[in-house]
């Protein structure tokens, strides 16, 4: 394996800026320039308008239970070294390093343009992923409440919505979403890795710490709001372990369901989380990879339908029947909680009306 980076900077889980598979030049920094105080201080992040005039992106994988997903916010600042959606922000002239947690593209317009594709004649109710992509209330949704003023929208229109987090800043918005489960329109998952703060704070910087997601799915479920919980990604050699603790904790806090999605590094992803295991746990760096590669055929990352989200061989074998045994144990049995799709008013009312029944 490679040579580690310098340790990352304050705050960010990745060490350096991949190079773009698209871009024919690549910036290295200057070795002397590692050595200065300069470059382990905090990386400040640049919040970039994107200008996209539609905001339903439509997906066509047959191991994904949505069809369309909302997206407010391109790049993470909530930094997980091992996110899948980094190689996205090549796309956009940028690398899946620190790039993808240090420049932001906030999609100001969001709201009205889901009220506009509600609008068209063309739309067919369904459920929408919020999100599919990025995180929708990475830190900056604090200020900027993109995610809220959806999901006015999606009250509005009385369209389904599922949500999918690790932050427990949703409950900010529990008086919407209260109203949308009232008519069977949502439900929610926390994402929890691991239970240990230590590792949450090295892996996902700036994501809730598990008390907080925790405290989310009982908030959410005291509010009446469906709420689970995902392992997600579960790794092999570093989080299978906690699978028990973590699956018992969001039961005894209220957690309906629980799933879990086996970790996979498709492109820049690869480098980046080998490199980040080495500076962080360079003891057992060596045998997370080989449980990784146990489970990917030899790879460290399985881009086919289906194995991509479970892995496959006999070590991925025994992890599905460990977490099924787990789940069956504290009640959090796979539940299929049909949203509705028959409320659907194509004209939306006022913001005076949104609450009424």
């Amino acid at each position: 394996m490679p040579q580690p980076s310098p340790p990352a900077k304050k705050g960010r889980a990745a060490g350096y800026n991949t190079p773009n598979r698209f871009e024919t030049l690549h910036l290295e920094p200057d070795p002397l320039e590692l050595d200065d105080e300069d470059y382990k201080e905090k990386v400040p992040t640049q919040f970039l308008v994107d200008s996209s005039k539609s905001i339903l992106a439509e997906n066509n994988s047959p191991d994904v239970g949505f069809r369309f997903s909302l997206n407010p916010y391109r790049g993470c600042e909530h930094g997980c070294t091992y996110c899948y959606a980094r190689p996205t922000h090549e796309y956009l002239g940028f690398s899946a390093g620190l790039d993808f947690e240090t420049r932001i593209l906030v999609k100001e317009d969001a709201p009205d343009l889901l009220r506009d594709a509600f609008r068209r004649k063309s739309w067919t109710p369904q459920v929408v992923a919020l999100s599919g992509n990025t995180d929708c209330y990475q830190p900056v949704e604090r200020r900027l409440e993109i995610t809220r003023k959806c999901l006015q929208v999606f009250l509005e229109f009385r369209n389904p919505v599922t949500i999918i987090t690790k932050n427990a800043l949703i409950t900010r918005d529990l008086d919407i979403l209260q109203e949308l489960a009232r008519l069977d329109l949502v439900h929610v998952t926390l994402s929890i890795t691991s239970l240990k703060r230590a590792l949450t704070a090295m892996m996902e910087p700036r994501t809730s710490r598990p008390e907080k997601r925790l405290a989310a799915i009982a908030n959410l479920h005291q509010a009446g709001v469906p709420a689970g919980v995902n392992v997600a990604p579960l790794i092999p050699g570093l989080n299978d372990e906690e699978v028990p603790a973590i699956l018992e904790a969001s039961a005894a806090h209220g957690a309906q369901w629980a799933n879990y999605i086996m970790v996979r590094l498709p492109g820049a992803v690869k480098p980046l989380f080998i490199d980040w295991l080495q500076r962080n746990m360079p003891d057992r760096a060596g045998k997370i990879v080989r449980r990784l590669q146990a489970v990917r055929e030899g790879e460290l990352s399985d881009p086919r339908f289906g194995s991509r989200m479970r892995g496959e061989g006999e070590l991925a074998d025994v992890v599905a029947s460990f977490f099924q045994l787990s789940r069956r144990r504290y009640g959090l049995e796979n539940r299929h909680y049909e949203l509705a799709t028959d409320r659907f008013r194509r004209t939306g009312h006022n913001q005076l009306s949104l609450f009424d029944p």
